[in-house]
């Protein structure tokens, strides 16, 4: 692989967001930087023409890379986002024009998977709804069944996914919370993997059946696309909690909202949204809910090793070198 460009002539890199300054500033070892920060978020039209000459960009899951991007910007050669999840970039067109993409794998599973058990915590236990009663007052006497949720200790716990984060959340809830772990995945884990993870592999629908606590890590495709809808939610245990901390559009919002108002859904804890950063009102009006803004990797350690992961990848592919975590098609 050599360098995009010559000795004379500097590679010229776009950072979409304002990111950790300290590590950005690496970079300009290698290319001439144009920063955002402000961290205005980008129109499409805007991304287009702020990359029109550049041969790098650096994004979030903000910034969608797509075919009439690509054709507006014939130098664009590689593209680092600082995320795991890639269905913010069309791959199919990236690489009919030869572009890189790179992206940051690994370095958020376990801080990904704390976060997801502790969503399935907070919502099984209703600890959102209870501080919302208490702060704003309501608090009165103590009662037998006031926010009464479910055990989690015991469980039995669904993992659709089982990738890097789903088997983390495996561990934590079979070592941790002594849980039966069920999963369902495209493909079945290996013997072994299944003995370390202390989990049992079911087709979804047995999943959902079966399991008491759901939770939701698979990586997104068309082919996820509303996954859980109505179907599925009525399959599932009466008073059943369900978590994603994988991809909004896994879930059919509408039939979310209406199985936790009918209380055939005991609760749901969801880091991700379909409409992302807006909210679908009936989620926002539904009870016994836990909603947080995609934050499910945001410890500062783990922030800084995305960021400086996709740093390294953009510099070493300017440099003519092999990227560290290329995304494969």
């Amino acid at each position: 692989m050599s360098a995009l460009t010559t000795e004379t002539q500097r590679p010229r890199v776009l950072v979409a967001r304002a990111v950790f300054p300290d590590i950005v500033t690496q970079l300009a070892r290698v290319a001439e930087v144009e920063a955002t920060p402000d961290d205005a978020i980008q129109t499409p039209e805007r991304l287009r023409e702020r990359l029109r000459d550049k041969h790098g960009a650096f994004i979030t899951n903000s910034e969608r890379i797509d075919a009439q991007l690509l054709e507006a910007c014939p130098l664009l050669r590689v593209v680092s986002t600082m995320t795991v999840g890639v269905d913010h970039i069309d791959l199919a067109a990236c690489a009919a024009r030869g572009v890189i993409v790179t992206h940051a794998p690994d370095v958020l599973t376990e801080t990904t998977a704390d976060f997801g058990f502790a969503l399935l915590l907070a919502a099984a236990r209703q600890m959102s709804e209870a501080e919302r009663y208490l702060r704003e007052g309501r608090w009165n006497k103590w009662r037998y069944d006031l926010f009464a949720g479910a055990d989690v200790h015991g469980a039995v716990l669904g993992i659709v996914g089982m990738g890097r984060i789903g088997r983390a959340i495996a561990r934590r809830a079979a070592c941790g919370f002594d849980m039966r772990v069920l999963y369902h995945n495209r493909s079945r884990l290996d013997a072994g993997v299944e003995q370390a993870c202390r989990a049992e592999y079911r087709s979804l629908d047995d999943l959902l059946r079966q399991s008491q606590h759901v939770l939701l890590a698979l990586p997104y495709s068309p082919a996820a696309y509303h996954l859980i809808g109505a179907r599925e939610l009525a399959l599932m245990r009466p008073g059943a909690t369900l978590v994603n901390v994988a991809r909004g559009g896994v879930i059919d919002e509408v039939a979310l909202a209406a199985a936790l108002h009918s209380g055939r859904l005991g609760a749901a804890g969801l880091d991700v949204f379909e409409g992302e950063p807006t909210v679908n009102p009936a989620l926002l009006a539904a009870p016994r809910v836990v909603l947080t803004p995609h934050i499910a990797s945001a410890s500062v350690p783990t922030r800084r090793a995305m960021v400086q992961l996709a740093v390294d990848n953009l510099a070493a592919v300017l440099r003519g070198q092999p990227p560290l975590t290329p995304v494969r098609v």
